[in-house]
């Protein structure tokens, strides 16, 4: 059974990884298996930043490695937050946090005007020095206020179409059915399997 990393520290992603990987003969931790490992997302693209945090999680563990970064792209924000989506509403700030900024910056914005996407980048690096780059996206748009309890982060406010509902609306089958996340690791998977099968 293959080792792998999943370079983050957030409950949330770790277990949706778990979940879509799980049909896979994987040992699969993370960053919270490795207290001191800290990762600084300092790129000024999705990739970048993917590709930096798989990159170093593999040099200080020399365990395969999964890196991603995941952000919100809203259309009448000019793609703003983006890869500053964690952080959007200033260092230190929770989910409420960026939803409320992400609310009042959108106040006045029509419906039909609240465009936006997830987009999720995934980079496996392997300790032979292969490095694979994989790309997921969701559309939707914004909601006027928070609707739903489950998922994390934007989740309240982002409406996905096809579901009818927002994606804390959605059951986590539900969301990881069409999420940026499962889209990208679906393409990602292909290469995970290929090292897995030797």
């Amino acid at each position: 059974m293959m080792d792998l990393v999943i370079a983050t520290k957030n409950r949330g992603k770790l277990k949706e990884f778990k979940e879509m990987l799980s049909d896979i003969p994987l040992n699969i931790i993370s960053l919270l298996d490795f207290p001191g490992i800290e990762v600084e997302e300092s790129g000024s693209t999705f990739e970048e930043n993917a590709v930096m945090k798989a990159k170093k999680v593999l040099e200080l563990t020399g365990i395969a490695s999964l890196g991603d970064d995941s952000g919100l792209e809203v259309a009448a924000l000019g793609g703003r937050p983006g890869v500053h989506t964690a952080r959007f509403a200033g260092p230190g700030a929770g989910d409420v946090d960026n939803i409320n900024k992400l609310l009042n910056e959108l106040k006045g914005v029509p419906w039909e005007k609240r465009q936006a996407r997830f987009v999720c980048c995934l980079c496996f690096a392997l300790p032979d020095g292969r490095v694979f780059v994989e790309y997921g996206y969701l559309k939707g748009l914004i909601t006027f206020e928070p609707r739903g309890t489950m998922g994390f982060g934007y989740d309240p406010v982002f409406f996905v179409p096809e579901l009818g509902k927002t994606l804390a609306e959605a059951t986590p089958e539900e969301k990881n059915a069409v999420s940026h996340r499962a889209r990208a690791t679906e393409k990602i998977r292909k290469h995970i399997l290929q090292c897995t099968r030797g």
